[in-house]
This record gives C-alpha cells, sequence and structure tokens, in this order.
C-alpha cells in the first residue's frame, strides 16, 4: 500500500506540491528558476547527488568503477556539467525552438534568457562571436568541399568551472523556495482518469502535485520510453547519432578552435548520402567514457585550467528508422552493446590508418603513435567490427572531406573511440504549453525528446515552466 512521500530536511517541504519536476539538468532546474517567480511550491527530484557530492573515480584510478547511479550522467546540473561546458547560443543547434514556439523571435527571447541567466550564475563574459573574415573563409573552404559551416556565437563555461555555476544556481533556487529531493529515483507516474496528479518513487511512496514536468535528461530515455507506453503518452521515434569520438593533436585543430571554439561542420556522405556532423569539440581536450546500463560510451571533456595536447570531437551519422523497425533507442542500445562486448566492457580504440587497411590497432601500433590517447581505459580494436559497415564508411569518408577543411584531421595517426552515441528518447508530442495528452503533465529536454543540448533543453524547461503558469492562471479565474 503506498503511502505519501514525506520530505523533511532544509531543503525540503511539506507533504503535497504545486509542482514536481522530474529531473535536476538545465532543463529542471531552469523551469525551477521560472516557477520560483511564482507563489507555487515546487519540488526537484533528481536519481543522482548533488553537485558538490558528483565525482568520478575515474580522476584518480584510471578505469571506470561502475558507479550507481553514474556521477558524470546524474545529479544536479545533469550530464552537461561535466562536458565542455559550451553553449551554443542558437535556438536552431541543439534542438529547433522556432518549431516548438511558432515563432522564431520568441525562439531567440528564450536562448538570451538562459544566457542571461548562466551569466548571473558565474558564467564567463566573454564569448565566441559569428562574424568577421575568418568565419567567412571557414564557409567558403566547407563549402568549396560540399560541406557546410554552421556559425554559432558560443559560451565557453568549461568542465572544471560548471560546477561552481551549477552549484551557485541551486543556492538560489533553495533560497527562492524550491525543495531538492536527491539521491531518489521515480519509478512511475500516477496518472488518475487521464490526468498526472504525482510520482511514484522506487520504494512505492507516492508525492501528489498539481502539475508534473518530466525532464529527467538524457539519462532517462529508456524510462520515458517506458512511461510512453505504460501511460499512453503520444510520442514518436526521432533519429539517433551514432558515430566516434575523434582525438588530433591540438595543433591541427587550432586554426579553427581559436575562430569557433566548438565548430559544426555539417557533411553528406557521397556513397550513401547520409548525413555527418563534428558535434561537442573539446580544444586541448579529454576523451572519458560514459557509463549506461548495459554498456560504455565516450565523451568529450574541455577544461578551462588544464589542458592536454590534443582536441577531441564527436563525429555522428544520423540515422531515422521507418516502418517495421522504427524504435531508434533499440537500434543505438544494440549496437552500444555490440561495441562493448567487443571492446571487452571498455570502448574500442584504434587508428585511422588501421580502419582505412581493414586491420585491428594493437597496443604496439598504439604506443607507436604520434597521438596519445587521453583516455587510458580502452581495447585496442576494430571499429568494424563494433559498428555497421554503413556508419563505418560514412565516417572514413565523412573525415576525409573534413580533412580537405581541416588538413590532417583525418591522418593515420588520428584516434577513434568507439562508440559515440547520443540518444535523444521518443519525441514527446506537446502544444505550445508543452503539456502533453495527459492532463497537467509537461515535458521538456533531452529525456522528452525535445532537445539535444543544454540551451535547447534549458529553453524547454522555461516553456514548460510557463505553460503551467497559464494553466494554472486559467484554473485560478475558472474557480
Amino acid at each position: 500500500m503506498v503511502r505519501e512521500k514525506q520530505v523533511s530536511g532544509k531543503e525540503g517541504g511539506r507533504p503535497g506540491y504545486d509542482v514536481l519536476v522530474i529531473g535536476a539538468g538545465p532543463a529542471g532546474m531552469f523551469a525551477a528558476y521560472e516557477l520560483a517567480k511564482q507563489p507555487l511550491k515546487v519540488l526537484v527530484v533528481d536519481m543522482g547527488r548533488d553537485i558538490d557530492k558528483r565525482h568520478c573515480p575515474m580522476k584518480e584510478k584510471g578505469y571506470c568503477v561502475h558507479c550507481t547511479p553514474c556521477d558524470i550522467m546524474c545529479g544536479v546540473g545533469g550530464c552537461g556539467t561535466f562536458s565542455d561546458g559550451t553553449l551554443n547560443l542558437r535556438p536552431d543547434i541543439g534542438g529547433d525552438l522556432a518549431a516548438l514556439t511558432g515563432d522564431q523571435d520568441r525562439a531567440w527571447e528564450l536562448v538570451n534568457c538562459v544566457d542571461r541567466t548562466f551569466l548571473r550564475f558565474g558564467a564567463p563574459e566573454g564569448a565566441l562571436l559569428t562574424v568577421g573574415p575568418k568565419i567567412e573563409e571557414l564557409k567558403r573552404r566547407a563549402a568549396s568541399v560540399g560541406a557546410r559551416f554552421i556559425e554559432i556565437k558560443q559560451r565557453h563555461i568549461g568542465s572544471d568551472n560548471a560546477p561552481t555555476v551549477i552549484g551557485n544556481f541551486k543556492k538560489e533556487l533553495v533560497k527562492k523556495g524550491v525543495g531538492f529531493l536527491l539521491e531518489t529515483e521515480v519509478d512511475d507516474l500516477l496518472v488518475e482518469n487521464g490526468t498526472c496528479s504525482g510520482i511514484v518513487l522506487e520504494n512505492g511512496e507516492v508525492i501528489r502535485a498539481r502539475y508534473v514536468l518530466l525532464a529527467p535528461g538524457r539519462r532517462g530515455c529508456d524510462w520515458v520510453s517506458e512511461l510512453v507506453t505504460g501511460h499512453g503518452i503520444d510520442a514518436r521515434y526521432g533519429g539517433i547519432d551514432i558515430g566516434v569520438r575523434v582525438e588530433v593533436p591540438a595543433i591541427i585543430m587550432d586554426p579553427i578552435t581559436k575562430i569557433n571554439r566548438d565548430p559544426k561542420f555539417h557533411i553528406h556522405t557521397r556513397r550513401y548520402d547520409d548525413f555527418v556532423r563534428t558535434f561537442c569539440t573539446n580544444e586541448h581536450g579529454f576523451v572519458v567514457k560514459e557509463e549506461y546500463e548495459g554498456f560504455i560510451a565516450t565523451n568529450g571533456h574541455s577544461m578551462t585550467n588544464t589542458e592536454s595536447e590534443n582536441t577531441n570531437f564527436a563525429f555522428l551519422v544520423h540515422i531515422e528508422l521507418t516502418h517495421p523497425m522504427e524504435n531508434t533507442t533499440k537500434y543505438a542500445r544494440s549496437i552500444a552493446k555490440l561495441a562493448s562486448t567487443i571492446g571487452g566492457g571498455k570502448p574500442v580504440l584504434q587508428r585511422m590508418g588501421d580502419l582505412r587497411r581493414g586491420r585491428r590497432s594493437t597496443d604496439d601500433r598504439l604506443a607507436r603513435n604520434l597521438v596519445t590517447n587521453t583516455l587510458k581505459d580502452v581495447t585496442p580494436g576494430d571499429i568494424s567490427m563494433a559498428l555497421p559497415h554503413r556508419i563505418v564508411m560514412d565516417i572514413i569518408e565523412g573525415l576525409e572531406t573534413l580533412d580537405r577543411i581541416i588538413p590532417g584531421v583525418a591522418s593515420d595517426y588520428t584516434l577513434l573511440y568507439a562508440p559515440e552515441v547520443k540518444f535523444y528518447a521518443m519525441q514527446l508530442r506537446v502544444d505550445r504549453k508543452l503539456e502533453t495528452n495527459i492532463k497537467n503533465l509537461f515535458a521538456a529536454g533531452d529525456g522528452a525528446g525535445l532537445s539535444r543540448d543544454i540551451v535547447n533543453a534549458a529553453a524547454t524547461g522555461i516553456m514548460a515552466a510557463q505553460g503551467i503558469i497559464e494553466v494554472e492562471r486559467e484554473r485560478e479565474r475558472e474557480s
């Protein structure tokens, strides 16, 4: 028999809330920040730990100890907290805010609001702009080989500075009366007669609220899919991105990253006409592991105060599936699990030259390689044994095209880590308020398939909060 959850402590509140926010990533935190402007009782629930307690043991041990839950993926700030910390300040990168809002000007307003909020809590003032002859030259070079360079205003927080910014943010939320229930997993939604009225925790306890915001982040993709099936939430399968993490000498990328810290190049491959893109460039950064249930993946970090001699970036192939196999998340997981099997539970590492020649990389070849891998907990191997042939060919062709824009990026000594997988979950169908077909259930962020980066996730959090406020005011007028 379930009972009401009593939340105690300095960050808690009384039983019964106006709004429950599932997830303490950018979507959840920005939603809470907007909701805190109103006389509403708000509780944020997250399975991870507080920002000052999140710590990956790999920094000391050099290998993954399989923490549950993973401190890199879960906790206050979300999985973006320990990423490069680059804010891409455009509404059409990492999502499509214009489509969600139906208003291009409104989309830009949201991006600017997110930027101002990060600045308030300690993000650096300087930003890389998108104008000038160097930007134009990059666009010309990309166009000359059939690719596209996307100019983006960017702000770099840094993986080492992000926890401070997030910590300041969280303190302000607590000061405004927002409660946090951390290290607590939500098992299910409480849906009664087509209306969401709370959540069910993993121990069976219930917390009730008038509104629930579903914003579990990328880590919650599979769980959201279960909710879709269990409660009949309208949704559709979105695309996925599968590829590798590329690591090259920083000197190769420096001329580009000095112009745009996280350069976005879009390429269509010759053989299959597939869409391939660069993503999450970490200037003088480090390749890291991500721990998922049943498999591992790779990502990149870039610090403000600590540098390596390498630069890394994701190189991703976009995949859309159609009937009868539409479940892109299941497909991506199957690939990632195969890669984890090939790597013995570690990422597979291969030199570009070995991949071209159809041979696996070995410890000896890596020891003699001109580029030294920053992630040590890897298995030298053959990526073509781990990823589908089509994706491998897209990666080779795409990198060779990119090499004509950035000479040296596809040299034999370039390092490729697999897998790099970006899950975007099922895209929940929402209205302009970001309310689902389940009354009083709203959605935001990556876990709901409505965004694919920090800025867009935060913006959807703001939109959902404003939607809740609008519905609440309508309810008050009717009463």
